[in-house]
């Protein structure tokens, strides 16, 4: 309950700036004393090694893990973190070293809650350096110590727990990747690398047109526009993102005297027909959850098919690649339109109805989980935002509270 208090960092640290020894002279280089640069503030080790003499014959000068280390100079200016090894900093790194009334962790939260205020005042849009003395300059809002260390532990774990499903997000990203490439035959060949046991009959050359019905998406027009959720939803190239699913989010709802073709249903796949970016031409997403009635929109395709999981498991494979590379113009300012007469005619391999359904369920069951470790991960990251922000219900403090951390 006690109230915080107005320092200066200056007052509440050490601090120092390293060096670096002169470039092109191989006796300095290429020793077992790690150097950390101002991109590796945060990594668990380093790209360049500095010999004795390298080291002597520099400032650089001498870090250790719980050190708090800033960046001062270039595109990572602002950036802060606690120091995960021993070794030599350049003078584009500020080493902070609190002392015994100062948390690390809490100092390094405050720090990288301030960036945009610091990195906006002292670096007039990007130009220039940050400095040691503007740093030490720097007003805390600082409480006791046994209070930073609750909140430097508090956000340090939050930190971990972000770390930790952003890994394992990449992980599942990387594992679908090669699973695209594993469970589907490569060009020229009749069955892929890995199968699920008890098929082995080999994979048929079919037309996309004969796996799939293809169809246009409404054109409508400002006037048959309707407010709110009063009318039939309209999907659009904006409600797919990047990793192949339908956001609820820019909707459209027109009235239904303007709806004049069949609506979409649980398990088409959208496909982006057109864009002012050729390169957004293409996306895809597979509908699930539908709330309500909803069309695809103009410049949409969509692609009708009992085996839809199997479908849109199968468009990330390297056949569809192979057909936007070709099949889609655009370029040079003009819009990416994608060349639905010519998606039909592509070949693709399936194999038999079952093992379909068992890829499809594999991909779809894959994709769960991925979507369920993004949105944890983005739930981290909002509680920490919102903590970072967090008012107290004291009204004294909730005041401190916003100069402390806005």
């Amino acid at each position: 309950t006690d109230p915080w208090e107005q320092r200066k960092l200056g007052e509440l640290t050490e601090s120092y700036s390293g060096g670096t020894p002169a470039a092109g002279e191989s006796e300095f280089y290429g020793g077992s004393i790690p150097f950390i640069r101002s991109a590796e503030i945060a990594a668990e080790s380093t790209e360049l090694f500095l010999t004795e003499k390298g080291y002597e014959s520099s400032s650089a000068r001498m870090v250790k893990p719980g050190d708090v280390l800033y960046a001062l100079y270039g595109a990572t200016s602002g950036e802060v973190a606690v120091s995960r090894q021993k070794g030599a900093i350049n003078q584009a790194i500020l080493a902070i070293l609190p002392r015994d009334d100062c948390d690390a962790r809490y100092i390094t939260a405050w720090l990288r809650k301030q960036k945009g205020y610091i990195v906006t005042t002292y670096l007039q849009g990007g130009q220039g350096n940050l400095s040691g003395v503007i740093v030490k300059n720097l007003e805390v809002f600082i409480p006791s110590l046994p209070e930073q260390q609750k909140i430097g532990f508090m956000l340090s774990h939050l930190d971990s727990l972000i770390t930790l499903h952003q890994r394992k997000y990449d992980k599942l990203v990387v594992f679908k990747k090669s699973m695209l490439e594993k469970m589907f035959p490569k060009d020229g060949e009749s069955v892929p690398e890995i199968r699920f046991a008890g098929f082995t009959d080999p994979w048929e050359q079919r037309k996309f047109s004969d796996v799939a019905m293809i169809k246009r998406g409404l054109t409508y027009s400002p006037t048959d526009i309707v407010d709110g959720a009063g009318g039939i939803r309209v999907l659009r190239s904006s409600n797919i993102n990047e990793d192949q699913f339908v956001l609820n989010n820019d909707d459209v709802f027109v009235n239904e005297g303007a709806v004049t073709i069949d609506l979409v249903h649980d398990g088409d796949i959208l496909i982006t027909a057109a864009n002012g970016s050729p390169r957004l031409v293409g996306k895809r997403a597979r509908i699930s959850d539908l709330p309500g009635k909803t069309v695809q929109g103009g410049f949409m395709l969509v692609a009708s098919s009992p085996c839809s999981d199997f479908l849109c498991a199968s468009m990330g494979s390297s056949w569809y690649r192979r057909f936007l590379a070709t099949g889609v113009a655009g370029g040079n300012g003009a819009i990416g339109n994608l060349d639905s007469k010519a998606l039909g005619e592509t070949t693709i391999a399936v194999p038999n109805d079952a093992e379909k359904d068992k890829i499809g369920c594999f991909f779809t069951r894959l994709d769960s989980l991925i979507t369920l470790h993004q949105r944890k991960l983005e739930l981290l990251q909002n509680i920490k935002k919102s903590l970072l922000h967090a008012d107290f219900e004291n009204a004294s403090a909730r005041s401190l509270c916003n100069a402390t951390w806005k």
